[in-house]
Formats: C-alpha cells, structure tokens, sequence
C-alpha cells in the first residue's frame, strides 16, 4: 500500500491501511489522510510534471502505487476551453472537463483504477461493484486486464449499451430485479460473508480516492490555480467530495496558494434528493425512489450526500435539480456548440450550469469548470425522439438540390 492512514470522517478515530470502511467506534465513513507536512516539503509540482500523462502523475496523493503492467491509464483528459457553449450562456471562461474520453468512456476508470491496485494489494482474486452501469464497464475492463475474476452486480433496466460494453469483458455479470440502493444492499450483505473486493463497498475508501484526480487535473490544466465554480453530477455524492477534496490537498501541500472554489452539484429531478434538502434547508438527506431516464445518477439514499450538503453551503454553492426534459436539451446543446458528445449526467451538469448562469450564480469572468463524466453512446435511448429525422433521398443530383441544398443554406 502507499502511504496513509484511514479516519473516520464522523470521531476521526484513526485506523490502519485495510480493507475496512466503517468506523468501529460510530459506524461512520473512512477515508485516506496523508502525511500532508512531509509531502510539502517535496518539489511535488515538479514531481507531478514529469509523472505519465495520466491519473498516476499524482501518485504521492493517491492511498496506493501505480502496477505498470494492469494499468489501462485513465485519466489527464482534455480541460477543453467552452467559447461557443459560453457564448450561449454569457460565460467567457467556461472549461469543460471531457472525461468521456478515459478507456471505458467514463471517469469510474479513475476511481477503478485506484480499486484494482487496492485490491491486488490486499490480495483479493475477485473483485465486484454495485453499479449503475459505468462502474460495471470498468471494473469489467480493468479486471480484465490485472487477470482478476469480475462480478459485476447492476439493477434491472439498465440502458442496453452499458451492459453489453460490461459484458464484452466476460466478467460475471448479475442483474438484481430492483434499483441501485437494493442492489447495494445486497453488495454490502455479500461483501460480509465472502472476502471479495467490492471497489464501492469494502474498498471504498481507496476507490473513492481516484475522484481526486479530477481536482488536481484542472488546477495543473488551467496553470496551477484553483477555478472560481465547479459543477458537478451527482449521484452517491463521492465524486463531488472528493473534487473538493482534492484541491484542498493541493493547497495543504503548497501547490497551490488559495481555493476560493465553490462547488456546485447537479441532480435529476427524479432522483434529486440532495437538492431537495439543499432547498429546503435541511441537513438530513430524505431517501428517495428514483425515477428519471438519467439512471447513472438514479440514487435514491445518496451516502455522501450530507458532505455534498455541507460543501455546497461551506463553499457558497447550490445544489439544484432538473427535469428530465431539461437534461436532454443539456445533451444536445453541448453537442451542438462544442462537439462533445455526452451521457445522461452530462446533460443534468450543463442544464444546470444553464440554470446557474441563467441566476447570475457564476460571472461571465469567472472561472467555470462543468466535469462531463462519460459517453453519450451508452444512453443513446435518451435522445429517442428528441433528434430530427434523417433526409432521405434518392441518389440522384436533382434528389440532392431539392431537399437537402436549400435546406443547408438557408
């Protein structure tokens, strides 16, 4: 293991590197801490510099150490400069983190990739998950490629393209007829009885980890600073803590001077129960049944999304939720301005960032960071209808200039 401890996030009782989770003491969550004084004493923006062009040129900040032979290198994905979406919505720095581009097309290859090596450390053979569908396709793909059995547990319902993408590498694959939270459950039971590695269960704290790694891409991206706004999906909550999290650490070790950064988180509608209680003042997250075509973010018990809460109030941003609709038209007006082709949680992030710059929430000269987390051809069922039909025609000149030229040009 690398190096690290793991505290409780509720007592902050402190615990050795293992392959536990929950605090003994209050049942709350672990996570990895660092020995931050040693690592400022270190040259790490140097360190980071001449590490690969991937997740691991962050590696002293991350709970374990790179395995070059199982490594599919995810991660450093472009930091793209939004002008045409930004025109649209006033914003003339808006960036948009493309992470549909990592080996299975989402950022769950990050979290993954940090799971895998955690597990091979632990000396796990099979490794499992809960999923909505893209952390099926890469525990899949990155057991696959360590030489590890997958299991691979999803709800029933799941769109066809993220199941056939996590059976294409012939893991184990299980499909609970119930939603996510049941097949969660279930994960944790299973996780009890049987020493298999579930990456988001008994290996979460290391997993979750690899989230960072989205913070500290788009401070060395943008120079080595800290945005003004980030806008982040959210589902269990993980991946906006650890965002979060993440450019702390930086300033904690001396790379970067100041994090002024508020953080925004993006729900469905049909499965926003974070937003709710951000809009109703509550400090409690209410568990709801999840109902929206967004299904990657189709969580309806959250389990970090009391730290969402907080984070969002601490930092001066919002939680906000939008309809169904609404996402679809965040799908293809990314696609339309900026060639970016994304998922359901895609289109939740840019209609609220939409929404915020529609309240004035983020300046038209601030720094604005949206995290597009993966690929639209997987959720190609959520555009049904939404799209203009082909023009079909015969294959003749004439064909062409009567329905197609002025069409072009008008």
């Amino acid at each position: 293991m690398g190096d690290g401890t793991l505290r409780c996030r509720e007592c902050g009782t402190l615990y050795p590197m293992e392959a536990i989770y929950v605090c003994l003491r209050c049942f709350g969550p672990l996570e990895v801490v660092y020995d931050y004084a040693a690592l400022a004493a270190q040259s790490l923006r140097e360190r980071f510099a001449s590490g690969p062009r991937s997740m691991w040129r962050y590696e002293p900040l991350l709970p374990v150490a790179r395995v070059p032979e199982i490594d599919l290198q995810p991660g450093w994905s472009p930091l793209q400069h939004a002008t045409r979406l930004g025109e649209r919505l006033g914003l003339r720095r808006l960036y948009l983190k493309n992470d549909s581009v990592n080996p299975t097309w989402s950022f769950k290859d990050r979290v993954v990739g940090v799971g895998i090596a955690a597990a091979r450390a632990f000396g796990f053979e099979v490794v499992a998950c809960a999923s909505t569908g893209n952390l099926a396709n890469a525990v899949a793909a990155h057991a696959a490629r360590a030489g590890l059995r997958a299991v691979v547990f999803i709800p029933r319902g799941l769109e066809r393209g993220k199941v056939v993408a996590s059976g294409a590498y012939a893991p184990t694959l299980v499909e609970v007829d119930g939603t996510y939270d049941d097949v969660n459950r279930l994960c944790a039971e299973i996780a009890e009885e049987h020493r298999w590695a579930f990456v988001n269960v008994n290996l979460r704290p290391y997993y979750a980890e690899g989230g960072k790694t989205l913070g500290f891409e788009v401070a060395e991206q943008l120079g080595w600073r800290a945005p003004d706004h980030v806008i982040v999906p959210v589902a269990s909550g993980s991946l906006l803590v650890k965002i979060h999290k993440g450019l702390h650490e930086l300033r904690r070790v001396g790379v970067l001077e100041e994090v002024r950064t508020a953080v925004h988180g993006a729900q469905a509608a049909g499965a926003g129960p974070v937003a709710a209680a951000f809009a109703d003042g509550a400090e409690q997250v209410r568990p709801v049944r999840p109902q929206t075509i967004a299904r990657s973010l189709a969580i309806g018990n959250p389990a970090d999304g009391r730290y969402v809460l907080r984070i969002a109030r601490e930092t001066g941003g919002t939680v906000l939720a939008v309809s169904d609709a609404q996402m679809v038209e965040g799908i293809t007006l990314l696609a339309e301005t900026e060639g970016i082709f994304t998922e359901t949680a895609g289109g939740v992030t840019v209609a609220v960032l939409r929404e915020l710059a529609a309240r004035g929430a983020v300046g038209a000269e601030e720094i604005v960071v949206a995290y597009i987390t993966g690929t639209g051809l997987k959720t190609v069922e959520a555009l049904d209808g939404a799209l203009a039909p082909a023009v079909t025609i015969g294959a003749g000149l004439r064909d062409f200039e009567r329905h197609v030229l002025d069409r072009v040009l008008a």
